[in-house]
């Protein structure tokens, strides 16, 4: 029997993967990387990755033929031999290859999960990056279909029940009652199946929903140019990873926000009214009343799914 050392390193990484992957799921760690509509393609790789570890095992050992049956043939001009002569020489470039694979794996099982917080939403442009949100949605709004047949929206009285949706997937119709139970509610509940939701359509038309009481729950985010009573309740959106996370909050006003340390989790209660910010037009939550809390077991939030049926 030949031991082959480069086929048994390939079975260990392939092993590596799919039992990472498994832990991440059995720990419900994988939302903190991925959007959880991506779940079951997820799983499926780690699956997949299992069947190649299986396959592969089969090329780690090799019957070493008898000698008698090797015959080679070696001169200046021909060079014609029936066995292997081993395995490809182990160079510099392919440990550069193995550790490029092999980083991931090492920082998925000895560091923990980190959940994104204001240092990133700094570094991802803050606000900045909420003005020119609003700025391009305000070319779709200009550019956008004439939506005047769908003034005074009658809502059915049975409200969309949330708790029956899954991986945030709606009708079409079920989508158009969610709007309409946000535009004629007088208290906006900003739970996390809803809030990238509505928080689009309330930046739509900001004017709409002054004096409105609202409720939600974020990490506290400070920037440079917010006045000292002021701090922003912030959230990340992941539309596929992490890697895609952007920032979405509301600047908030209460007179205690300069004792809140920056990653404190909040539940708030307010009253919204507009407010400007490096000459952008922006919502603004006066707080009324709240309390600090545990950081969520899912912080992030996810954009909703329209099933077009």
């Amino acid at each position: 029997m030949r031991f082959h050392f480069q086929q048994a390193v390939r079975a260990f990484i392939l092993l590596a993967f799919s039992v990472l992957l498994f832990k991440l799921h059995f720990t419900g760690e994988i939302t903190k990387f991925i959007n959880p509509k991506y779940e079951g393609l997820s799983q499926s790789a780690s699956v997949l990755f299992l069947i190649l570890f299986m396959i592969q095992t089969t090329r780690i050992w090799t019957i070493r033929a008898n000698n008698q049956h090797h015959h080679c043939h070696h001169d200046a001009h021909d060079h014609n031999c029936s066995h292997d002569h081993g395995e490809t020489p182990f160079t510099t470039k392919k440990l550069i290859a193995y550790l490029v694979i092999v980083f991931p794996l090492v920082t998925g099982f000895l560091l923990p999960a980190k959940v994104l917080d204001a240092s990133i939403a700094d570094k991802k442009g803050g606000l900045a990056v909420l003005s020119e949100q609003q700025a391009d949605q305000k070319q779709v709004d200009e550019g956008g279909p004439n939506t005047d047949q769908q003034e005074d929206p009658v809502i059915n009285e049975d409200l969309v029940d949330l708790s029956r949706i899954k991986d945030n997937a709606y009708t079409n119709e079920e989508y158009e009652q969610l709007i309409q139970q946000l535009e004629q509610s007088s208290t906006i509940d900003m739970n996390d199946t809803v809030f990238s939701t509505y928080y689009e359509e309330m930046h739509m038309d900001l004017d709409k929903f002054k004096g409105r009481e609202i409720t939600l729950k974020g990490f506290v985010y400070k920037e440079e140019g917010l006045e000292q009573n002021q701090l922003v309740l912030a959230r990340f959106l992941i539309t596929h990873c992490v890697a895609d996370a952007g920032i979405i909050g509301f600047i908030s006003e209460l007179p205690e926000a300069t004792l809140l340390e920056e990653n404190t989790w909040i539940e708030a209660k307010g009253v919204l009214d507009t407010t400007s910010y490096n000459g952008a037009k922006f919502p603004i939550i006066k707080i009324t009343n709240w309390k600090e809390i545990d950081e969520p077991k899912e912080p992030y939030l996810y954009p909703i799914t329209v099933k077009i049926l």
